[in-house]
C-alpha cells in the first residue's frame, strides 16, 4: 500500500474568496431598494462548477458607529455596490447566513466599524455588538472572521488582540492580514503576529507592502517589508492548517492579470523557501 501523501500546512485548494456584493444572486435587491426577491435557495450552488468557495467576504460592520463622529474613513460612496447602514447589520448578517448555506462554507469575514481617532468612548458597545454576532454566529454553526483593517478599529496584531480577549467567543477568530498590520506601522512579523491567540486565527490575507516616504503602498508578494517566510514558518510551528489566501491588491505590472500572477509565483516562492510547500 502506497504510503499517503504529505499534505502541506495550508490548504491548497483552488479556492476563489467570495465578496458578498460580487456574490448576490441576480435577483437579490439590498432593503434599501424596492424590490426584496432575496430567496437563497435560487442560487446555484458553486459546487456544481469547478469553483471552491473558503469564504463570504463581505462587507458587515464597515460602517460608521452610531453616535460617534463621523470617521475620515467612512467613504463618501459606496464601496463595491454596499451602502448599507448601520441599521441594516443584522439583516445583512442573517442575509450573509442564508448566502452561506448557498455556497457551503461556514465562515464569513466581518469588521470592526470605520475607525475611530478616540475609541475609547464606544469600545464597549462596539464589542458587545461583536459578542451579539458571534452569538448568533454559534446558531448557525458559522465562524465570524474579523479582519485587521487599517480604515477600522481593528487595524494591527497588537489591537486584534484586545477585540479577541474581550470578545471571547469561539465564533469569533481572526482574518489575520499582515499586509494590513504593517500599513498602519507595525512590524506586522514577529511583533504583531506574536500578540495574537493562535488558536484564534481562521483565515490568513496575503500582500506585500513597501514604505514611500510617511505612506505605505501595496508591493508583489515578496517585494514588500514583511517577513513572510518568518511568518509561514511561524504559522506552520504553531498548528495553522486553514487557508492562505492570495489578496491582488497590487497592480504594479500593468494589468491585473499579471500583478495577480506575479504576486502569485512570489507567494509560492516565499512558501517554498519556508518549507510549506
Amino acid at each position: 500500500m502506497a504510503a499517503p501523501k504529505k499534505r502541506n500546512f495550508i490548504d491548497q485548494r483552488q479556492t476563489k474568496v467570495c465578496r458578498t456584493n460580487q456574490c448576490r444572486p441576480s435577483n437579490y435587491q439590498s432593503s434599501t431598494t424596492k424590490s426584496r426577491r432575496t430567496s437563497a435557495e435560487r442560487v446555484r450552488s458553486p459546487r456544481k462548477t469547478s469553483v471552491f468557495s473558503s469564504l463570504s467576504a463581505s462587507p458587515i460592520f464597515k460602517v460608521d458607529w452610531p453616535g460617534a463622529p463621523t470617521s475620515k474613513f467612512s467613504p463618501k460612496r459606496d464601496q463595491f455596490g454596499a451602502d448599507f447602514t448601520f441599521e441594516q447589520q443584522d439583516e445583512l448578517l442573517e442575509r450573509g447566513f442564508e448566502l452561506m448555506r448557498v455556497f457551503q462554507v461556514d465562515r464569513i469575514r466581518i469588521f470592526d466599524f470605520w475607525r475611530l481617532d478616540d475609541q475609547q468612548p464606544y469600545r464597549a458597545a462596539m464589542d458587545a455588538k461583536l459578542t451579539e454576532a458571534s452569538k448568533k454566529a454559534a446558531k448557525h454553526g458559522v465562524t465570524l472572521l474579523l479582519e485587521n483593517e487599517p480604515s477600522c478599529n481593528t487595524a494591527t496584531g497588537a489591537e486584534a488582540a484586545r477585540t479577541l480577549g474581550a470578545v471571547r467567543s469561539p465564533n469569533l477568530k481572526l482574518n489575520w492580514d499582515p499586509g494590513n498590520a504593517a500599513s498602519r506601522g507595525e512590524i506586522a512579523y514577529p511583533d504583531g503576529y506574536s500578540r495574537l491567540p493562535k488558536n484564534r486565527i481562521g483565515y490568513i490575507h496575503c500582500k506585500d507592502v513597501v514604505r514611500n516616504g510617511d505612506k505605505y503602498e501595496w508591493m508583489k508578494m515578496g517585494g514588500g517589508i514583511i517577513d513572510y517566510v518568518g511568518q509561514y514558518r511561524a504559522l506552520r510551528k504553531d498548528g495553522y492548517r486553514g487557508v492562505v489566501s492570495l489578496e491582488t491588491h497590487w497592480r504594479g505590472a500593468g494589468t491585473p492579470e499579471e500583478s495577480s500572477r506575479q504576486s502569485m509565483a512570489g507567494m509560492k516562492e516565499l512558501l517554498r523557501r519556508a518549507g510549506a510547500m
